[in-house]
C-alpha cells in the first residue's frame, strides 16, 4: 500500500538537507555530492523536469540515504558501495546501527572484564 508521502517527489536541495550534507567548511549545500553519487550508481534515477531541475521520490530518497551511510558512517568505498547495491543486499541501515552498537558494548565489557582480571591478579 502506497502512502501519500511516496509520491512526494523532492528537490537536490531538499534531498541533500535531509542527508545532513554539508560541505568542508561547514557552509553551502553540496549538491554536486549528490550529481557526484547519480553518475556513480546508475541505481539512482531522479525525474528530470525543465531540463534541469531533479526530483527524487520516496525511494531514490532511501538508496541515497543508505549511499550516505555506507560511505561516510561507515567509512565504505564507492566500488565497496557499487558491489553491495549490484548484489542487490538490502542494507537494513538499522540493522548495521544496532550491529555497531552492540559490538562497542560488547568491545567496552570485554575491557571492563579483562581490567578485573588484571586488578585480581594482584
Amino acid at each position: 500500500m502506497m502512502n501519500q508521502s511516496d509520491k512526494i517527489y523532492r528537490t537536490i536541495g531538499e534531498v541533500v538537507k535531509l542527508l545532513g550534507l554539508k560541505s568542508k567548511k561547514g557552509r553551502s549545500l553540496p549538491t554536486h555530492t549528490i550529481r557526484f553519487w547519480e553518475k556513480e550508481f546508475k541505481q539512482i534515477k531522479p525525474k528530470i523536469l525543465d531540463g534541469n531541475r531533479r526530483y527524487y521520490d520516496q525511494k531514490n530518497i532511501l538508496l541515497l540515504k543508505k549511499i550516505h551511510f555506507l560511505l561516510k558512517e561507515q567509512g565504505m568505498t564507492i566500488d565497496g558501495v557499487k558491489k553491495i547495491l549490484k548484489n542487490n543486499e538490502t542494507l537494513n541501515l538499522d540493522v548495521i546501527k544496532n550491529d555497531s552498537i552492540r559490538v562497542m558494548k560488547f568491545k567496552n565489557k570485554i575491557v571492563k572484564i579483562s581490567n578485573l582480571i588484571k586488578s585480581l591478579k594482584k
